[in-house]
């Protein structure tokens, strides 16, 4: 009865979801491919180019040079984040005095927009940076250690409360029994505590990778690509191809649907990885 109920009203709970996803995503999404194809100023100029813009974006060294300035803090971000935010989880599920109070701090961070995050480290950086004769600006190390701090300053709270969901959920007579049996705590570590929140781990690695990939709005304030472009990330450069070059709009799209092919391969990889690691633990 509660099968044939659920069967016949299914479509009125799906259907708003569905024409949501199609109007704001699925349209948007396949008309940007099909425009990544084309010459345009607005969509209703345009005219098909076939691969051209597809060969000015693989000829553009800004473009490779933004992916592997992207790639090089993402892999730094990923493995700060998820390294320092796995350690304050397993200090604060210890039996440390305030752990909320410290849990609520360290997650504060991201509940700030990526903008005034940007303009508050910008500061922060220049503050102690001018007493030497520098600006974040001067050096494009500078602006990439800046970022790789803004970063960890705002996702260490997120992924720290996740992984631990994940270690609460641990069952307290598993610990106990491996501590009965004197088993150290890296030996804990390593062979309960870590294959026990393989699914957080594969949660905040999805969440890691994806944010330093799409990060935008905090390059932008921080150093908006200075110098010269050398701290420019991927999603700032498509955004300065679509808005700041005249007659770029359809090398802008094309490198758009690039980069959501290259962040959905990197993802679902590191998906595919960790969710192996969970079957086996």
């Amino acid at each position: 009865m509660q099968g044939k109920i659920l069967s016949k009203y299914f479509p009125v709970f799906v259907l708003p979801t569905l024409l949501a996803f199609t109007i704001v995503f699925l349209i948007p999404f396949i008309a940007g491919v099909y425009l990544s194809f084309t010459s345009f100023t607005t969509v209703t100029d345009a005219s098909f180019v076939g691969l051209q813009n597809y060969k000015a974006v693989f000829s553009d060294s800004e473009f490779g040079y933004s992916f592997l300035f992207t790639f090089l803090f993402a892999v730094v971000s990923v493995i700060t984040v998820n390294l320092i935010a796995f350690g304050l989880a397993l200090l604060l599920t210890g039996k440390i005095k305030g752990t909320n109070f410290f849990r609520t701090v360290f997650f504060m961070p991201n509940l700030i927009g990526g903008i005034v995050l940007g303009y508050i480290w910008q500061l922060i950086i220049n503050g102690i940076l001018l007493r030497y004769g520098y600006s974040i600006t001067s050096n494009e190390g500078f602006g990439f250690l800046g970022l790789v701090a803004l970063m960890n300053w705002q996702m260490i709270g997120y992924m720290m409360i996740i992984y631990i969901a994940g270690i609460q959920n641990i069952p307290t007579q598993l610990l106990e029994a491996a501590k009965v049996d004197g088993a150290s705590y890296p030996t804990l570590l390593g062979k309960i505590i870590i294959p026990s929140v393989m699914p957080s781990i594969t949660i905040c690695l999805f969440l890691t990778i994806t944010n330093s990939f799409k990060l935008f709005d905090q390059n932008l304030a921080l150093t908006a690509g200075a110098p010269a472009g050398k701290t420019r990330m991927l999603a700032l450069d498509i955004y300065e191809t679509f808005y700041g070059r005249v007659g770029y709009e359809g090398i802008g799209q094309a490198k758009a649907v690039i980069f959501f092919l290259l962040v959905a391969l990197i993802s679902l990889l590191q998906l595919y990885i960790t969710s192996k690691k969970e079957h086996e633990a």
